[in-house]
């Protein structure tokens, strides 16, 4: 009896300290998914400071330029919308949100003769142009992003073929947010009126980035812009 009576003891404790062990893992899922709240929250006001930063920067860009004046923020509509359409993780999407906030900003470096030429620029401005990835490379690195938004801005002006600047990048060697930021880019200048030449229709502009698909463009790219534009009711 006195056997059953220990055995019976023992399995008592053995139970109290199961239980005790189920209300401290109990207690430590509560601290956790408290913790994991506190940070989403956290997380999302880092965005809302991010994304205002970026605003400022936007409006900085356009004082330099009237007819940029609603570009960035367009383009930035667009790119986001491309990068939800195909898929991309949320993390890729908020990056392709925000370096197409700032996409423009090396042009903080440009002349404003040469920003607000009314007419087309000769080959020396054009190559001065040609630096403004770079030098916005060389602001946003000293930010340190949850993103790669430098390498997203330095890349937004390379082409699938090598043609593009600065550094004459090819196909997948170009970070598909940047892909994604060059065909909204162009799509959304195309279509804004400018000192030197009117607006495009949104069809004349779509039908450009289709004839120039893995050309200068991204594929995937190109239709998913058609088809937010052609299926999705997109507007600007």
């Amino acid at each position: 009896m006195k056997d059953e009576e220990k055995a019976k003891e023992q399995l008592v404790k053995e139970l109290q300290k199961m239980r005790e062990k189920v209300t401290e893992l109990k207690k430590a899922n509560i601290m956790c998914n408290q913790l994991e709240k506190e940070l989403k929250q956290t997380y999302k006001k880092l965005q809302k400071i991010i994304e205002g930063t970026a605003n400022i920067i936007t409006k900085v860009v356009e004082t330099r330029d009237p007819y940029s004046i609603g570009h960035q923020q367009r383009v930035s509509k667009l790119a986001t919308a491309i990068a939800q359409e195909m898929k991309l993780t949320q993390e890729k999407i908020e990056g392709t949100k925000i370096a197409s906030l700032v996409h423009d900003i090396g042009k903080v470096n440009l002349p404003t003769e040469i920003i607000s030429k009314p007419d087309k620029l000769i080959e020396v401005e054009f190559n001065l142009v040609k630096n403004y990835p770079r030098v916005g490379y060389d602001i946003l690195r000293k930010v340190d992003f949850p993103w790669p938004i430098e390498e997203i801005v330095l890349q937004h002006q390379e082409k699938m073929d090598g043609s593009g600047y600065p550094r004459g990048l090819k196909g997948d060697e170009i970070y598909i947010e940047a892909r994604i930021l060059g065909v909204a880019n162009v799509v959304e200048a195309m279509t804004s009126y400018k000192s030197y030449r009117p607006a495009l229709s949104i069809d004349e502009a779509l039908t450009e980035i289709a004839e120039n698909k893995n050309i200068l463009f991204d594929p995937k790219v190109v239709d998913t812009c058609i088809k937010l534009f052609k299926e999705k009711d997109f507007k600007f």
